[in-house]
C-alpha cells in the first residue's frame, strides 16, 4: 500500500507495506489524513513519518545509524585535541572521560542516536540519584555532544532542550552531604604537634594560608615576597599538571604572610630552599607533591590518627583558616580577597555562622546605640579602659 501527497511543492509517495485490507486502508486514509493537517500547521517532519526514506535527508532531515556512543568517542577524542592544543586544561578533560566512561557510555553507548527521546533522557535524569550539581555536571557532557550532533546535522533538535531541567531536578536530585567542617585550636594544635618534619611545615602552612591543596603543591620559592611578606598564588597542580592559572580569575592573588605561616617556611628552607622550585617536597620520595591524594595517603591520615583528631581531609585546612580569622573579627571582604573568592557570598554561605554578629542565634551590635549616635564597642572600651587607669575607682558600680 502507499500514500500520496504534496509536501514544500514536491509529489510525494510513500510505501507502508501493509495488505490491502479494509482496516489496513481505513489506517492508510487517517495516517495520511494526519500527515497533511500537519503539513498545513508546519509540524510535518518526515523523518518522523518515514526514517526510512531517501525523501528525509531531501528535505534537510538527515537520516543517520550513528549511535550515541559513537560520539560521545568522538567528543572524548575532541577534548584530547583541546588539551593538547592548550585550549581545555587536563584535569577539565579527565573530569569528562569519567562522566564518559562512568554515566554515559554504560547507559547510551549503544543507543541509536534516532532513539534518543526527550522522555528516555528525562527518566535516566530522574535515576541519577546525586547532587543536582553533579547531575548539572553529567547532564552538560552529554548536550556539548548532541550540541555538536545538531551543528553537524545529525539531529535537529537536541532533545535535551525540551527537557525542564531545573524543575527536574528539583524534585529528583538529593541534597548535598559535603560540610564546612573546621579544626578547632586544640585540633589544629594537636595536628601540628604530631607531624615532623615537611608534613608540619606543610600542615602549619596550610592552616594559616588558606591555600587550595592543587596550589599548595605548586607554590615556589621565587612566589614569596619575604619583604614585604606576601605570598603570590598564581598556579595550580591537578591530575599532576601544572596549571599556569588558578581555580578561578579571582584566585590569582597576594595572600599576606601570617607569622606562623612564615614560621613554617623558614623551618622548610632547610629541606628544598636551594634548588629553587617547588617549596613542599613528599618526604618519603625527595619530590614535589603531585596529588592531594599523595598528601592525604602518605602522611594526613596518619597524623590525624596519632594526633588523636576525628578525620577529615586535607581541604579542611582551608576551611579552618577562613574561619579562625572570621571569628576573630576579621573584615569578610578581606577574608574573601585571601581565599580567591571573588565576592563575599562563598564567604557568607560557608562560614557566616563563625562570623561573630551571628554567633547564639542574634546579632551582636559592633557600635553602641545607647544616645543615638554609633560609636564603636570596642572604642568605648577603650576609652573606658583609659579613664579606668587614669582615675581609679571612676568606673566603678
Amino acid at each position: 500500500m502507499q500514500i500520496f501527497f504534496v509536501y514544500r511543492g514536491v509529489r510525494c509517495r510513500e510505501s507502508l507495506r501493509l495488505e490491502p485490507t479494509a482496516q489496513n486502508i481505513r489506517f492508510a486514509e487517517n495516517l495520511r489524513g494526519e500527515i497533511l493537517r500537519r503539513i498545513e500547521n508546519g509540524s510535518f517532519r518526515y523523518i518522523d513519518y518515514f526514517p526510512e526514506s531517501p525523501r528525509a535527508k531531501l528535505f534537510g532531515f538527515v537520516v543517520t545509524k550513528k549511535s550515541v556512543g559513537d560520539l560521545l568517542r568522538a567528543q572524548r577524542q575532541a577534548h584530547q585535541a583541546a588539551v593538547t592544543n592548550g585550549q581545555m586544561s587536563p584535569a577539565t578533560a579527565d573530569g569528562y572521560r569519567k562522566v564518559i566512561a562512568g554515566r554515559l557510555m554504560p547507559k547510551f553507548g549503544e543507543t541509536a542516536l534516532a532513539d534518543l527521546s526527550p522522555a528516555l533522557l528525562r527518566e535516566w535524569i530522574a535515576e541519577l540519584g546525586v547532587t543536582a550539581k553533579t547531575a548539572r555536571n553529567i547532564v552538560s557532557v552529554l548536550r556539548s555532544t548532541l550540541d555538536d550532533a545538531v551543528n553537524d546535522e545529525l539531529l535537529e533538535q537536541n532533545p535535551l532542550d525540551r527537557i525542564a531541567l531545573k524543575k527536574l531536578l528539583a524534585r529528583t536530585t538529593k541534597k548535598s552531604t559535603y560540610q564546612v567542617d573546621p579544626f578547632d585550636a586544640s585540633e589544629k594544635a594537636a595536628i601540628i604537634a604530631a607531624a615532623e618534619g615537611q608534613a608540619r611545615n606543610l600542615f602549619q602552612f596550610a592552616f594559616w594560608s588558606g591555600l587550595r591543596t592543587s596550589e599548595l603543591i605548586a607554590l615556589e620559592w621565587p612566589d614569596i615576597d619575604w619583604v614585604n611578606g606576601r605570598v603570590r598564588v598564581q598556579r595550580a597542580v591537578v591530575v599532576k599538571t601544572e596549571k599556569d592559572t588558578t581555580k578561578t580569575e579571582a584566585g590569582t592573588r597576594d595572600v599576606v604572610l601570617m607569622p606562623l605561616a612564615r614560621a613554617a617556611l623558614e623551618s622548610q628552607k632547610a629541606h628544598t630552599f636551594l634548588a629553587n622550585g617547588r617549596i613542599f617536597h613528599n618526604p618519603r620520595t625527595g619530590t614535589p607533591w603531585e596529588t592531594d591524594g599523595q598528601i592525604r595517603k602518605t602522611c594526613w591520615v596518619y597524623v590525624l590518627k596519632k594526633a588523636g583528631v576525628r578525620y577529615r581531609n586535607p581541604y579542611q585546612t582551608r576551611h579552618t583558616y577562613a574561619s579562625t580569622l572570621l571569628s576573630a573579627g576579621e573584615n569578610p571582604w578581606w577574608v574573601a580577597g585571601q581565599m580567591g573568592h571573588v565576592d563575599v557570598e562563598m564567604i557568607f554561605r560557608h562560614y557566616g555562622k563563625w562570623i561573630p554578629n551571628h554567633h547564639d542565634g542574634g546579632y551582636r551590635f559592633a557600635n553602641d546605640w545607647s544616645h543615638g549616635k554609633g560609636v564603636p564597642v570596642a572604642q568605648k572600651y577603650t576609652q573606658s579602659t583609659r579613664d579606668e587607669d587614669e582615675n581609679p575607682g571612676s568606673l566603678a558600680g
